[in-house]
């Protein structure tokens, strides 16, 4: 197995709805099969050579039960014999997807795989698989972590007081979120990675209609608006919060997915090879502090490869909450102009199941457009977790 290369063929994304908007109507299985079957098309790949399907998806309960991937997989006509699985790493389920899937290359298990997620937040809430009491959580996970079972806005705050983050800056970071977003789609750019989408009603039906572009993205933001939201949650009346609606990234319906294989049976199939992988890392820490993880990823890789922040032409970390994204650049102090260059989940939306595909399908886009050869993602995880992956323009 020795000289394997796990390399991107191609990867995309649809364009992604508010929360009870535009992709409402569509069950999640069938808005992954709608991804997947683009994917297929645009590559022009023999489905049936492919090897799995992993998919990543955070609330795997109701329409995001039983197998996301296989079903979609089906769901899509696509051939019956490949399989696919489904994974859990919350925020990263579909970047750790893309881990799963290029490592299986390298080690010679898959020469061709799909990496993909997808999330309906309309049809499938956050946390509806973890309701009633304390959820998932045992006694003895509660006592290890001192009962400090906090929910994601009050850690955001915590962590912007620990990085010293001011609303001020929160909020001036979510309007620029939302102007590079929209001089995204306004430049053409995010037409080469976004698929519009059908509209549906409410049986199930095409309208005729497409959803176009992001449907998430504020142009009129300021910071007048933003400084008049309330806390998007209140925890102790007595305690000031800087977390809003406004500086948080958005509840959203969408899906992505990229097609992986090893570098010498894409180049056997005549399929192009856009990017390698040049490094992975995966990190954990404070399991109540859930939302850290991306610092000591980031450092992590950068031990493992030896590379530091300087030799990255783009720089993605989610913005789950705009405190998270700044609390990266404080400990890291990229060029702004780097660091989450075409807008993010405070103004594209965050379908969590997608999200990790849907980054780095930006990132490689960003990369293709900028000349720049090294791209860098990290993203926040439940349970204090975070992925970091480092990939290498080839085309």
């Amino acid at each position: 197995m020795a000289g394997r290369e796990a390399v991107i063929v191609d990867t995309l994304r649809t364009t992604f709805g508010k929360r009870a908007g535009a992709l409402a109507n569509w069950h999640p299985v069938d808005l992954l099969a709608f991804a997947l079957q683009n994917l297929v098309d645009r590559t022009g790949v023999d489905p049936g050579r492919i090897d799995d399907v992993i998919a990543g998806c955070v609330t795997q309960v109701g329409e995001q039960s039983t197998n996301l991937a296989r079903n979609a997989w089906v769901a899509a006509g696509l051939p019956q014999e490949v399989p696919g699985t489904t994974v859990d790493r919350q925020c990263g389920s579909s970047q750790q997807a893309v881990h799963f899937a290029a490592a299986g290359i390298a080690a010679g298990h898959y020469d061709l795989a799909v990496a993909c997620g997808a999330e309906s937040m309309s049809r499938v809430p956050l946390a509806s698989n973890a309701r009633g009491g304390t959820g998932p959580f045992p006694p003895s996970f509660l006592d290890v972590i001192d009962n400090r079972l906090w929910a994601q806005f009050r850690v955001a705050q915590v962590l912007a007081e620990r990085w010293k983050i001011s609303r001020e800056e929160m909020d001036a970071y979510s309007i620029e979120s939302h102007r590079r977003a929209a001089e995204a789609w306004d430049s053409g750019h995010f037409a080469k990675e976004a698929i519009p989408v059908p509209l549906k009603d409410e049986e199930g039906k095409e309208t005729g209609g497409l959803l176009e572009t992001d449907e998430g993205i504020r142009r009129d933001s300021t910071m007048e608006k933003l400084a008049a939201l309330p806390p998007a949650q209140t925890w102790d009346p007595d305690t000031a919060s800087d977390i809003t609606a406004g500086n948080s990234s958005q509840m959203t319906d969408g899906a992505a997915a990229m097609l992986l294989a090893e570098r010498s049976v894409a180049d056997k199939l005549g399929l192009p090879i856009r990017a390698r992988f040049a490094g992975f890392a995966v990190a954990a820490e404070d399991a109540a502090i859930v939302l850290s993880a991306p610092v000591p990823a980031t450092r992590k890789l950068l031990e493992r490869t030896g590379m530091t922040v300087d030799d990255f032409d783009a720089i993605e970390c989610n913005e789950a909450f705009a405190s998270i994204a700044l609390m990266w650049a404080h400990a890291f102090s990229p060029d702004p102009d780097l660091f989450n260059p075409r807008g993010g989940a405070i103004a594209i939306g965050h379908p969590l199941g997608a999200s990790g595909v849907r980054i780095m399908t930006t990132l490689l886009n960003q990369l293709e457009a900028a000349g720049g050869r090294y791209g860098f993602q990290t993203m926040c995880e439940g349970g204090g977790q975070a992925n970091a992956t480092v990939i290498e323009r080839l085309a």
